[in-house]
């Protein structure tokens, strides 16, 4: 609850700063000092010492699950902050109220990933997105910034509205919004249930980006400013689908059986859809974008299995997918070119951002001994533990095989053809932070019982 109300009084503290503060570059350092407390008052509230107490009926829940992945949330945006803070200055003038919105996200992504009704998971999903709108469109002098807010808006919208027609078959059904009283309440699939969890699995797949509720991904993050791309593609990506599971697993979770085969179609679909387009494109944006795509196929397998492995296996996947694409996105905001030939020659030019962007693709493709290979192994080895559909682990493999030819081909652009890869100023502090951020993925690649063992204190 501390994080939740320090992250919007934070947002209202950018605002005002924007106000008296004329330098664009001290927004960054008021940021990471936000960011900070976040994090400072949520391991206090994680190991019970101190916390904000708020009479609100229930209607959020804290657990051990929730407190790391909103360290792991907190954590990420830190280095997300350090990593784009030239980029956000140069989107337009009013950096102060770019980073008042990010803080608005966080506060939503708290809300998310703790509801206890479906009251709160509405007002979660709103908070995050509604700022969203604003932040893809927030490069005004350009016209694909401007598109991307207004496609992201109408997707928004039009899956919100789902949500809600969802949510009030669910009540008439179970009559309560509550989740556990809902998951009681299910003695039996009735035709209101049904249409109810359907219409919730198709809006909470728009939020995800799972095919075919994809169509929205590519444009969006390619018109958007990389920087914002960055934070969309990573935090809010992973805390919808921690949301999407806390939903399924909790409320739903007795008629599990009924509506697994749905979302092994849905895995199979995202999987095949976002590596295989992956595969043809020459940006390598929109590369990331549709593997993007590609990577929430294997986040749903936390659905597909509803067991302690893939449970283990998302939290671990969030850390691991975001630092990489975080660190990703970070490098390419800092090329002149984003298409292969960009990148050729990068390994000559710029030895450590091609040395870690290494790195960063490698954990994305799942090799051992990064945080990848780990978060990926988890997700299989629950979906084999739930001893159905097998077919479906079996293709996931075969598309991770396919991710590599497409990750593979920037490394080879970077270090095997011959090029001049143009490159903004980069600063020693963004250099630094991107060694720390690839350690961290090669930690934990190595021992990654140093971040789900916290998830049993």
């Amino acid at each position: 609850m501390s994080s939740i109300i320090l992250s919007a009084l934070w947002g209202v503290v950018m605002m005002f700063s924007g106000i008296f503060m004329k330098k664009k570059s001290l927004a960054k350092y008021i940021a990471l000092l936000g960011m900070l407390a976040l994090l400072t008052v949520n391991f206090l509230e994680y190991y019970n010492v101190w916390y904000i107490y708020a009479d609100i009926g229930q209607m959020l829940k804290f657990t051990s699950f929730s407190h790391i992945f909103n360290a792991i949330v907190l954590a990420c945006t830190f280095l997300f902050f350090i990593l784009n803070a030239a980029e956000l200055e140069a989107i337009g003038p009013d950096v102060y109220e770019y980073y008042a919105l990010i803080f608005f996200v966080l506060c939503g992504v708290g809300i998310a990933v703790s509801f206890n009704t479906l009251l709160m998971l509405f007002l979660g999903i709103e908070i995050i997105t509604i700022p969203l709108y604003i932040l893809a469109g927030s490069d005004k002098r350009n016209l694909k910034s401007n598109e991307a807010s207004l496609k992201y808006f109408l997707m928004g919208v039009f899956s919100t509205g789902i949500m809600l027609m969802g949510i009030a078959f669910l009540y008439g059904a179970t009559g309560t919004f509550y989740i556990e009283g809902m998951n009681l309440g299910i003695a039996a699939l009735q035709p209101m249930i049904v249409i109810g969890v359907v219409l919730l699995m198709i809006a909470m797949s728009f939020k995800v980006s799972a095919a075919p509720f994809h169509f929205w991904v590519p444009d969006v993050y390619d018109g958007a400013p990389t920087a914002v791309t960055s934070f969309m593609a990573t935090i809010v990506k992973v805390a919808s689908f921690v949301a999407f599971l806390h939903l399924f697993d909790n409320a739903f979770g007795k008629i599990h059986a009924q509506w697994q085969l749905l979302i092994a179609l849905l895995t199979a679909a995202t999987l095949f859809i976002g590596n295989i387009t992956a595969v043809f494109q020459q940006s390598v944006k929109r590369m990331l974008a549709y593997s993007s795509v590609a990577h929430a196929g294997f986040m749903m397998f936390a659905l597909f299995g509803l067991n302690t492995f893939v449970r283990e296996g998302l939290i671990l996947y969030a850390a691991a997918y975001s630092l990489a694409t975080i660190g990703s996105f970070a490098v390419l905001a800092k090329m002149k070119d984003f298409s292969l030939e960009g990148f050729n020659g990068l390994g000559k030019t710029q030895p450590l951002l091609a040395l870690t962007n290494t790195v960063f693709l490698l954990s994305l493709t799942g090799i051992p001994l990064t945080a990848g290979f780990f978060a990926k192994y988890y997700m299989l080895v629950g979906a084999v533990k739930s001893g159905n559909h097998l077919w479906l682990v079996i293709f996931a493999v075969l598309m991770a095989a396919v991710s590599a030819y497409y990750y593979f081909r920037v490394i080879q652009s970077m270090y095997f053809k011959e090029g001049d890869a143009q490159v903004k100023p980069v600063s020693t502090v963004f250099k630094a932070t991107l060694i720390i951020t690839a350690a961290l993925i090669i930690i934990l690649g190595m021992f990654p019982n140093l971040l789900l063992k916290g998830l049993y204190y």
